[in-house]
């Protein structure tokens, strides 16, 4: 059973909600900036982000059944809806981008939400996996929207968007500090360390994926030819980037 609007709504407006609305927000910024003349989709709970996207073309906020829909924005027009997330009321290739927020973990079948996401996704769309991590402190704390539900590992995942027809092409973690709120004010530092010394210990993944096929390198062989990678990410370590970011290319199993 889905979290109800009023408990995501509850949860944002507090102490731990805030701090991780403002660390997923930094690595959508380095994602994908203003997601200028871009149609976006969030599907979800994906409002408190949606205005980072300033922009874009068109932003639509699609609430699924069970949880409930909230008006966004809370001025002007009303651009959210809510939708069965099996059978999403939107054309193919509606999207240019799609946000996947408090989604899958509460999902009937994962899989046939992913496959109705690919299917209203632009051919050359990009989207965005923002889950639970199993191994984070996240989601075993029923206090936050994070533990409910099914938490996923990376590799987990890269299956569930290459079962979708996509290829995994980037990712990253966040909220390494504990939902404790005496330790939220060490957030940041948390972050510079948690991901050097104790990887595991992120409370969200985050996996871009595209329709686009990527070159596979084998030790010793060439690698083949394939399509450029869209500038506004460059799947590489942050470190070596202008911009930080999702964290690096997804392996190949």
């Amino acid at each position: 059973m889905r979290r109800s609007i009023e408990e995501l709504r509850i949860f944002y407006g507090e102490p731990a909600g805030a701090l991780a609305r403002r660390l997923l927000a930094r690595r959508l910024e380095d994602a994908w900036g203003e997601a200028s003349d871009c149609d976006v989709l969030g599907l979800g709970y994906a409002t408190p982000w949606l205005d980072t996207f300033v922009g874009a073309r068109r932003v639509v906020a699609a609430m699924p059944g069970g949880q409930g829909v909230e008006m966004w924005p809370p001025v002007g027009r009303n651009r959210t809806v809510l939708v069965d997330d099996r059978r999403l009321p939107f054309a193919a290739g509606s999207f240019d981008r799609i946000l996947l927020v408090h989604a899958l973990e509460e999902a009937d079948d994962a899989q046939a939400l992913m496959l109705e996401a690919v299917r209203a996704l632009a051919p050359a769309g990009r989207i965005i996996l923002i889950a639970a991590a199993r191994g984070g402190l996240w989601s075993r704390s029923e206090a936050t929207p994070f533990g409910h539900g099914r938490p996923f590992t990376r590799r987990q995942l890269e299956r569930l968007v290459r079962e979708a027809g996509l290829e995994p092409t980037a990712w990253t973690q966040t909220l390494y500090v504990p939902p404790w709120t005496p330790l939220l004010p060490l957030a940041d530092g948390l972050e510079q360390v948690g991901k050097r010394i104790a990887p595991g210990a992120a409370g969200v993944i985050l996996l871009e994926a595209t329709r686009q096929a990527y070159a596979r390198l084998h030790p010793g062989t060439a690698a083949a030819t394939a399509p450029a990678l869209a500038p506004a990410l460059q799947p590489q370590p942050a470190s070596r980037s202008s911009r930080r970011g999702l964290a690096g290319p997804a392996k190949h199993p």
